[in-house]
């Protein structure tokens, strides 16, 4: 439960129960397992789809589409998903997301000319980019500030998880197959889900006090007693009630200019640090190399990598803070990029690499280590925190779909970048940017550990004697 932020001391907290809380967030995130095998299916199917005995034999240029077009149409998706999820609710928004994930795995199984792939991934990409603005506003508010952390950082954790599936399986089992595993996610997360409750948050903003109240219960355990924590959703609805937010009106608030500077830039330095670019082409980076490692084995490794710090990083956000392990993160992306970029400007001009044959793959699994526990989770937990709640769906929506463009961007010019100006150059500048990241979370970005929305606000408005107090 929200404490007030008293400055002589705080409220004693209720002690509730986090089982349901938990499922709930998990039962979500069987969504995001979704959104991670979609993302990677590239990485596995397209070198296959790329020899001249394939059943569909694609080129280049057509394989960078098909790469490309899921964030083109996350971009679509992520706009309208913030309104929707105000109008029909964050579960039923949920729920409706599967039907353009099953159809787009349905054409994408049936795909015998590029252009049903094209749209299949274009379809995918539309539920994409609508569950990475659906699933965080629902489990940041179905939980209590004590596990909002661990909680936020699942998303990362089981997006993760959907890539290390896609790298494994879609490197053991035949297309059709893969697509058909693919399909049978999105059907294990409507078969969870139905049963999980409605965020509590939006019942109030409703009206649905009664059936906010039985959500609550649920979520808390039923020897917690939901008055208090109602009584604080009511006012904050109560508050914003008649206000609809637009970027204009929160480009006119300093507090939410703040906010959305912190949070967009976030998103962008998320993306241009070549993350999907990575993921996309994993296993053709590996065979660029020349890598003493098969390049199936390795680009699993990375993902398995990024599984596990994934899985560290939601145990220990909490604890260390959002703004340390985002300058951590960064700074350790910046020195791994340098690293790679060296790799590949010694093969480029010729060099022997025969001695640092092991220097991709160690510096890939750096890169993913630390973008696992910092640049990973945190901007998306971020979305979640900084914004009230009649800004939040706005916002969100903003920040995903500015999300999508960076991957759109960086996933189309990965490869043309590469081809004029030599890998190392590309690599470099996801370096150069990653600095700056750096630097920009030091000067621009605010903790929000451990911090109701309200303090997070007076964090935002104050001087920086203030903001310490507050911290």
């Amino acid at each position: 439960m929200e404490d007030t932020g008293m400055i002589n001391g705080t409220p004693v907290r209720q002690e509730s129960r986090k089982l349901w809380q938990y499922l709930a967030s998990i039962s979500a995130c069987m969504l995001v397992v979704g959104i991670g095998t979609a993302l990677a299916w590239t990485s596995p199917v397209l070198p296959q789809l790329y020899l001249k005995d394939s059943f569909m034999v694609l080129s280049r240029e057509e394989g960078s589409w098909v790469g490309s077009l899921l964030p083109l149409g996350a971009i679509v998706g992520a706009l309208p998903a913030g309104a929707m999820a105000d109008k029909l609710g964050r579960k039923k928004s949920l729920l409706l997301l599967a039907v353009p994930f099953l159809i787009s795995w349905t054409m994408i199984l049936l795909a015998r000319i590029v252009c049903l792939l094209y749209d299949g991934r274009f379809i995918v990409g539309i539920a994409v980019g609508a569950g990475c603005v659906l699933v965080p506003t629902y489990v940041s508010e179905i939980s209590e500030v004590s596990t909002r952390g661990t909680l936020g950082a699942m998303f990362q954790l089981f997006l993760t998880v959907g890539i290390f599936l896609a790298f494994v399986l879609g490197s053991a089992l035949c297309y059709t197959l893969f697509a058909g595993f693919c399909a049978l996610v999105i059907i294990t997360f409507l078969a969870t889900f139905y049963w999980m409750p409605e965020s509590p948050v939006w019942l109030v903003g409703k009206g649905r006090k009664r059936e906010a109240k039985e959500a609550l219960s649920k979520l808390r355990g039923d020897a917690y007693d939901p008055t208090q924590e109602l009584n604080e959703m009511q006012t904050e609805a109560d508050e914003s009630a008649g206000r609809k937010a637009s970027l204009r009106d929160m480009l006119k608030s300093p507090v939410h200019r703040k906010a959305m500077l912190a949070s967009f830039a976030m998103m962008v330095f998320q993306q241009a640090s070549g993350i999907n670019a990575v993921i996309f082409f994993t296993v053709e980076i590996f065979q660029a190399a020349g890598s003493s490692m098969k390049p199936e084995l390795s680009s699993i490794l990375v993902a398995f990598v990024q599984l596990v710090m994934s899985g560290v990083a939601a145990l220990i956000v909490d604890r260390a803070g959002r703004k340390p392990l985002l300058m951590i993160s960064t700074g350790v992306m910046s020195v791994s990029l340098i690293l790679l970029g060296y790799y590949f400007k010694v093969r480029h001009y010729g060099g022997d690499t025969g001695s640092i044959g092991w220097l991709p793959l160690v510096s890939l699994v750096v890169f993913m280590v630390f973008f696992s526990i910092g640049l990973g989770p945190i901007p998306w937990m971020l979305m979640g925190e900084l914004f009230s709640a009649e800004t939040k769906a706005v916002a969100s929506s903003l920040a995903v779909t500015l999300n999508w463009f960076m991957v759109f961007v960086v996933t189309k010019l990965f490869q043309p970048l590469s081809d004029m100006l030599g890998s190392h150059v590309t690599f470099w500048i996801f370096a150069a940017i990653m600095a700056g990241a750096t630097a920009f979370t030091y000067f621009l970005v605010p903790e929000t550990k451990g911090k109701t929305y309200p303090e997070i606000q007076a964090m935002l408005l104050g001087n920086g004697r203030k903001t310490k107090t507050l911290a």
